[in-house]
């Protein structure tokens, strides 16, 4: 007979909804459900937690154990939705009286003291947040934005205060724009794991000393930065010295071209007075040649044979960004010549570019020994851009860093997986 030898499970003759759902929460002794009540209109699931009579509980400041309930204080706190109703835990919390450190509220497990969250939806905030705009997340999950904010702060300080900085050696460090107007913030990046140790308002030199005390904090030394990788800012190069002075500092490839493509199109500028053929081919001369569409190549082809101002500082341009593929051997040499040719161009702007290059001769050829870019900062760069986009932007800068260190920061939240089965009594 088919299925001979094989017993079924017992079923119970009645299952009661109270004990189905302290399964699913993952209640252990001495918590379980008491009540469950839906509500059709606002949909709504409102679960009813109580501990056994006569339980005891440990201090949730020291620790001591088997201390009796000195009093009780209603709370609720907001879980993962079900199906489409809103889910909320409700319990009596009982409070203890411990010798060393008088009345306290004992810990649950399924949600951190003074949260209105579960972890759960909490781990889920978190998810979801690096996915989507938190006007978005508000509506998808009906609360105030304000209450999830402080969920996203909560956790990455307290997941960057578990950091260890003590094996960081490279660092790039760049600038984003938190706002429009002059609102900035300067992010410092692990080069080697290429996530972000630290954000901070600003672009200054203090940036880099409020960053090495943070390192410090982290264990980290910055004695033991041996390389940093940045633009040409005088503030940032001032900084870097007094705070980090033993870093080879290598200025990014990416900004020096970004000044010299500055410098053509002052030139540019100032010659389309005289010369209206260059009116509309900014662009033109600043992309590369393989983003460029074939009648854009034979315009710029056209252009260069016209004997413009322009096209000699173009060709300057060009013969800079040879530069970065030189072997060691020929990079002095070459950027000696480079340098030669600029100033002697008689294109002001041209000339100052090749004063830029003289003022940071060995921060630039460093490159060519260590191949390191900010090419990860902007990396960064682009995926908070991208967030702060598609959020219209950031009401203030640290909710803007707050996302920062969500998105780049690599960080470890010790929290449970929300889309899996929520474990609540082993949560840490």
């Amino acid at each position: 007979m088919a299925g001979k030898g094989r017993q079924r499970p017992a079923v119970p003759a009645e299952v009661r909804a109270e004990d189905l759902f302290s399964a699913a929460l993952g209640l252990e002794a001495p918590w379980r459900v008491t009540g469950v009540s839906f509500e059709g209109e606002p949909r709504r699931l409102d679960i009813q937690l109580a501990f056994a009579t006569g339980a005891h509980f440990a201090c949730p400041e020291c620790g001591a154990q088997g201390l009796g309930v000195y009093d009780t204080a209603d709370r609720t706190w907001r879980h993962l939705d079900f199906f489409q109703h809103q889910c909320h835990l409700h319990t009596r919390l009982p409070r203890v009286q411990c010798k060393a450190c008088g009345v306290r509220t004992v810990s649950v497990p399924w949600a951190r003291p003074g949260s209105g969250f579960t972890l759960l939806f909490e781990a889920m905030t978190l998810v979801l947040g690096k996915e989507m705009p938190m006007q978005a997340l508000r509506r998808a999950v009906g609360e105030w934005d304000t209450r999830l904010w402080r969920v996203i702060q909560h956790h990455t300080t307290e997941a960057r205060r578990r950091e260890d900085h003590s094996s960081v050696h490279r660092v790039g460090v760049d600038e984003t724009a938190a706002r429009r107007g002059q609102h900035y913030v300067t992010t410092f990046v692990d080069l080697d794991r290429a996530k972000v140790l630290f954000a901070t308002p600003g672009r200054d030199s203090s940036t880099l000393e409020r960053f090495a005390e943070d390192l410090r904090a982290h264990g980290g030394d910055p004695a033991q930065i041996t390389a940093m990788t940045m633009d040409m800012s005088a503030a940032f190069i001032s900084g870097a010295e007094k705070h980090f002075p033993g870093a080879e500092l290598t200025f990014d490839k990416f900004h020096v071209m970004q000044a010299a493509g500055a410098a053509v199109d002052e030139v540019r500028r100032q010659e389309q007075r005289s010369r209206p053929e260059l009116k509309g081919t900014r662009y033109i001369w600043l992309r590369s040649d393989g983003t460029l569409t074939a009648g854009q190549r034979d315009s710029l082809a056209l252009l260069k044979r016209a004997h413009l101002k322009t096209a000699r500082a173009h060709a300057l341009r060009e013969a800079l960004s040879w530069f970065w593929d030189a072997p060691p051997e020929t990079a002095v040499p070459y950027l000696t010549w480079w340098y030669n040719w600029a100033i002697r161009s008689r294109l002001r702007p041209m000339v100052e570019m090749a004063g830029t290059v003289k003022r940071h001769w060995q921060g630039i050829l460093n490159y060519i020994r260590s191949r390191s870019t900010n090419a990860v900062l902007e990396g960064v760069n682009s995926l908070v851009q991208a967030a702060k986009s598609r959020a219209r932007g950031y009401r203030n800068v640290h909710r803007f860093i707050s996302m920062v260190y969500l998105l780049a920061g690599k960080l470890e939240f010790r929290l449970p997986h929300w889309g899996a089965a929520p474990a609540f009594a082993h949560t840490k």
